[in-house]
């Protein structure tokens, strides 16, 4: 009984939201974009007709970035009226915005009771009642021996006047006649179904214009990174290249299925970020009083700053021509649809440009084996970042993922054994250059030679034409061994000018590497030299390369035999002092270790002497600054005396005594302070002649 009339009030309501649905069109996504930083772009078109709305579902994790990105475009000169999309809050807090006071979990009695005083229309047989509804109550009746019966009775008042009740049974069936008490039920319905899929967003687009049009929408979305993997097949010819073959894994997470999609994958982090925008936030303003008259007050405004930035695309090979430039062809596709006019074509050129163009060489398959797999992409340079265009489209459905194909292509190769102190224990390794002409993503990678597995590896982001080295496994037919030897040289070089002695010393360290190939065949052996800060090679042995942090030299080891490297470094080390505070200790010094030759050593004892004089000058300026001072405290204590002395009957006598004594002192202050003037004198002329025998020094010895 209770499940027939709840589906007679889910069917009234379903006519309502069916043929809602039916006003609103799915837009399906038809270009994804998936970049390394953890965003995907997507892009989705499609036709409208008239005032019609178009909906695209997201899962709520995307929500957030969709709203700071959603860019919505018609094409064909209509409008968007507006963006919206379901609430985040909890069902509960949405159910409050009904007038029905319904919850999630509502029985036919709770539900019948909410419509209480709604016109309804009561069939019971072939008997049909319009009123309103007054009452909903629950019926006990007995029945032999003690069972208790329960059941349902609707009271209506009809139109006129009258109180009927109806038992509720499964022939009986009501049906809502207020149509806005519908339209709230269909809400109601809609609500909790949509509960079921508590992630599920679903964004509506409602568009204004005539005739047909064509929408474009775009936004990022948060999305699985993409991985790449690479597998290197070691030809069984010596003469034949390796084939490197490149592999993208591709996870689809997001609210729907991606079907005849283009896919586009970026080798690159774009800078991007999380905001909170789909969550309300409020702020505290302050309370300001009316004024008693509002005055505008003028102010300025910053201008705005745009610096453009041309896509420089790295050189590779060079592609074949196109036949004609990319953004054409597609909005000749996408117009397949109907005609266009002159704006629309213009703005489909517009869409176009957003997407850019594919350009770069096709890499194409021979008859070998292992050359049987097509790469599926092409690939472009995008300043910093490097884009794998997939020739066919793509299907992935939700909550799949995909294995695509990007590079297949005969690559420079060379195997050697490498070596590291910070790994002694050798490898096997691939010196490649990346000869494919696209740029090589991060990555695991594997080797497979003579048809088995040799070992895996990791590779860090390789431009085209750039060299790497890529280990893989042990090599246990190679052993390794270091000595070290430390000397240090006291001086080396010692340069005088400008006031300046310079002396260089230096360190010297012997490194010898002793090699050890026991294997049958000759090893190309790379041994990698730590680079230290102000150390550089003393001897004429070059590496082969040199990367930020090691020398990498060559080491042929043949068959059975063993092999040496000798590596010199040197690390000059330099002191810096002033000749005018040179000291006899150190004139010494340099003299005994024959660092400076006589000349030299005259003209810094000289130099020497110079300072001596200039100190004898000092000490004697100091000496009479002595007596001034002496003078001056004594007679600070005459004057005192003097004070003391008034009114006391030996004023006169000692009055005139003190007042000598203050005479003599004064001239004799003037005589000092003329013999300190005359010193001050004498020490400039001996400093201006030291600064001369400093600057005419000159020396530049390697010893």
């Amino acid at each position: 009984m209770k499940k027939c009339l709840l589906l007679l009030v889910v069917l009234c309501s379903a006519v309502l939201a069916l043929a809602a649905e039916n006003a609103t069109e799915k837009l399906p996504v038809r270009r994804v974009v998936l970049y390394k930083n953890g965003v995907g772009y997507f892009e989705h078109t499609g036709r409208v007709h008239g005032d019609q709305d178009l909906r695209i579902e997201f899962t709520s994790s995307q929500l957030n970035d969709v709203l700071k990105s959603l860019t919505v475009l018609d094409l064909n000169g209509g409008r968007i009226t507006g963006v919206g999309y379901n609430s985040v809050a909890p069902l509960s807090e949405q159910l409050k915005s009904l007038r029905l006071p319904l919850d999630e979990t509502t029985t036919l009695e709770s539900f019948l009771s909410a419509l209480r005083g709604a016109r309804v229309q009561v069939r019971n047989g072939a008997a049909i009642t319009s009123g309103r509804l007054l009452s909903v109550e629950e019926k006990i009746t007995k029945r032999p021996p003690n069972e208790d019966i329960k059941s349902l009775e609707l009271s209506v008042i009809t139109d006129a006047g009258e109180v009927r009740n109806f038992a509720v049974t499964p022939a009986l069936g009501v049906q809502v006649a207020d149509r806005d008490l519908s339209e709230e039920i269909a809400r109601y319905l809609n609500l909790v179904g949509s509960a079921r899929n508590q992630d599920l967003r679903r964004m509506t687009i409602s568009t204004a214009g005539t005739g047909d049009r064509n929408i474009f929408v775009s936004y990022i979305s948060e999305v699985p990174v993409w991985k790449s993997t690479y597998r290197i097949l070691l030809p069984v010819k010596a003469d034949a290249k390796p084939l490197l073959q490149g592999w993208a894994i591709v996870d689809n997470t997001v609210g729907e299925d991606w079907k005849d999609v283009e896919l586009s994958l970026v080798a690159g982090a774009p800078q991007s970020f999380i905001q909170e925008l789909s969550k309300p936030y409020y702020t505290r303003r302050p309370v300001v009083a009316l004024p008693g008259m509002a005055m505008l007050t003028p102010q300025t405004h910053e201008g705005t700053m745009v610096e453009e930035e041309k896509l420089a695309a790295v050189p590779g090979p060079p592609p074949p021509p196109p036949p004609a430039p990319m953004a054409k062809p597609k909005a000749a596709r996408r117009a397949s649809g109907g005609g266009r006019n002159a704006p629309q074509e213009a703005d489909e050129e517009f869409v176009a440009g957003v997407r850019g163009g594919v350009s770069g060489g096709v890499i194409g398959a021979n008859a070998a084996a292992f050359e049987a797999v097509e790469a599926a992409a092409e690939g472009q340079e995008l300043g910093d970042l490097f884009e794998y265009n997939l020739k066919e489209k793509v299907t992935i459905l939700k909550n799949r993922s995909a294995l695509v194909p990007i590079i297949n292509a005969h690559i420079e190769a060379e195997k050697v054994t490498l070596w590291s102190a910070m790994s002694p224990r050798p490898l096997r390794a691939l010196w490649i250059t990346n000869s494919s002409g696209l740029t090589l993503d991060s990555g695991a990678f594997n080797v497979i030679e003579n048809n088995a597995f040799a070992g895996e590896g990791l590779i860090d982001p390789l431009k085209p034409k750039e060299r790497r080295l890529l280990s893989y496994a042990l090599d246990q037919a190679v052993r390794v061994d270091r000595k070290d030897e430390m000397e240090s040289r006291p001086v080396t070089r010692l340069k005088i000018a400008k006031g300046v002695m310079i002396q260089t010393s230096e360190r010297r360290d012997h490194q010898t590497y002793t090699v050890r190939n026991s294997d049958t065949q000759v090893r190309d052996v790379i041994i990698e030299h730590p680079v230290r800060s102000g150390w550089k090679l003393a001897n004429d042995v070059k590496p082969e390369e040199t990367s930020a942090s090691t020398y990498r030299f060559r080491v042929k080891a043949a068959a059975g035999a063993t092999s040496t490297l000798k590596v010199d470094e040197v690390e000059p080390l330099e002191q810096r002092f002033a000749v005018s505070n040179i000291t006899d200790d150190q004139i010494v010094y340099l003299a005994s270790g024959r660092v400076i030759n006589p000349e030299v050593e005259q003209a810094l004892r000289k130099i020497l002497d110079q300072k001596n004089q200039i100190s004898a000058i000092d000490q004697q300026i100091k000496t009479r600054q002595t007596q001034i001072d002496a003078i001056d405290k004594d007679q600070q204590r005459l004057r005192e005396n003097m004070k003391a002395l008034k009114g006391s009957p030996e004023e006169k006598a000692l009055l005139q005594r003190y007042t000598k004594e203050l005479n003599d002192q004064e001239d004799q202050l003037q005589t000092v302070r003329g013999e300190i003037k005359a010193l001050e004198t004498k020490r400039n002329d001996a400093r201006a002649q030291l600064d001369r025998m400093v600057m005419e020094l000159t020396l530049d010895e390697k010893l």
